[in-house]
């Protein structure tokens, strides 16, 4: 069984709580012009972490805060979480400490004197290799500095990395903080028998990348409507014949046969699959879907009770090539029922649209929204069950 936050006495404890502030930063394409202070450009997934460190500061715990920014290699303080910091403290109303370093004697004596309801923020995992490595001996740091474990970092939690995975294997305390368990609620929907019609629509360039997802969606998906580069790879497993224009990106050999693969399992599983038919006047193939590909979709979609969407359609970044991500994201806006989408650009998407406050559940996951739909749980989700066996999560945390 996993516990939430609210099914743990926290009160004089010290929480470690594993959030995900892997958020968007001003001067993102040059991180190294230290001139203009460095902001956060989009803070929805501190806001989404703001329930569960609001209700451990108002139950008396010592919040000790932790995440991962970018990719740096070694310290780096153009990945410092310091903005970060300052936006949490703009939304929370009060001071959060950064903390220089996110191990050590020093980190330790700051921890030993920190006070109810106080918070901080250790400075980036990834300053250290131990993070992404698991480093049984980083993982016992982190460890030391807490009586209870959450995390509430879905976003992360497919990886095994130390503050994921590592740590909560050592601390007997451990459990998920309110944004997992509304991830787990929502995406279990769409596991355990959803509402039928139930579409998908996936969108993105590389059939690998989602043929897992794709195989246990055919379980209970009707439709599945795929657009943008991937879909090339399933017109010419479809028909060997087709023959993509140069200007289109050409899919790999592996790729086509995934999707070769997947229409079998399409046509065994009765699963309606419908890719592009047409491209938009003078726009390259799969830069975006044409006017009756998009009115195929969204004829779908708007007869659906259950709709999941990751990927958007087109480059749609571009508002020449953005007309079919757009239409997608007004059509699911119509839907009256379960309406969920996968994070990463699929949400950037809605927000160009207008929309995102119209669907059901947006999802702070990219790999993670995929890697869990794959039906085989996350790492950093499954290690929190402290009776040590996966469906039990699901049983915990939705009602039957």
């Amino acid at each position: 069984m996993i516990k939430c936050i609210d099914e743990i006495e926290i009160k004089d404890k010290r929480v470690l709580i594993r959030v995900d502030f892997n958020v968007p930063l001003s001067n993102a394409t040059d991180p190294s012009n230290k001139d203009e202070p460095r902001k956060v450009t989009d803070g929805t997934r501190i806001r989404e972490a703001l329930p569960t460190i609001q209700y451990a500061i108002q139950n008396g715990a010592r919040v000790i805060l932790m995440s991962h920014l970018g990719r740096p290699e070694g310290v780096d303080s153009a990945f410092s979480l310091a903005p970060a910091a300052d936006h949490l403290s703009e939304l929370l109303g009060t001071d959060v400490l950064l903390t220089d370093d996110c191990v050590g004697d020093g980190i330790e004596m700051i921890v030993r004197h920190l006070k109810s309801t106080q918070v901080i923020l250790l400075e980036n995992l990834r300053f250290h290799e131990g993070e992404e490595k698991n480093d049984p001996a980083f993982a016992r740091q982190l460890a030391s500095l807490a009586e209870v474990y959450i995390n509430d970092a879905f976003g992360s939690s497919h990886r095994e990395h130390a503050s994921i995975y590592g740590v909560p294997q050592i601390m007997p305390i451990k459990g998920c903080g309110f944004l997992i368990k509304k991830e787990l609620q929502f995406l279990n929907r769409l596991l355990n028998a959803p509402e039928h019609p139930y579409v998908a629509v996936l969108g993105g360039s590389k059939v690998s990348d989602k043929i897992k997802t794709i195989e246990n969606l055919f379980f209970e998906v009707d439709v599945l409507c795929v657009g943008g580069a991937m879909a090339h790879a399933f017109r010419l497993a479809g028909d060997p014949k087709h023959v993509l224009p140069p200007n289109a990106k050409q899919p790999k050999s592996q790729d086509i046969a995934y999707a070769s693969q997947l229409l079998e399992k399409a046509r065994r599983h009765e699963v309606k699959l419908i890719l592009p038919i047409d491209d938009p006047e003078g726009v390259p193939p799969g830069f975006d879907i044409g006017p009756q590909t998009i009115e195929l979709f969204t004829k779908e979609i708007r007869r659906a009770k259950t709709v999941f969407w990751n990927g958007p359609v087109g480059m749609f970044e571009d508002e020449r090539y953005a007309k079919g991500s757009l239409a997608v994201a007004q059509a699911m806006a119509e839907v009256k029922g379960l309406k969920v989408v996968g994070g990463g650009d699929t949400v950037s998407a809605l927000n160009l649209a207008g929309v995102a406050d119209q669907m059901t559940h947006v999802s702070t996951g990219g790999g993670a929204t995929l890697e869990f739909l794959e039906g085989n749980g996350l790492p950093g989700i499954t290690i929190l069950d402290t009776i040590g066996k996966k469906s039990d999560a699901r049983i915990s945390l939705v009602p039957e």
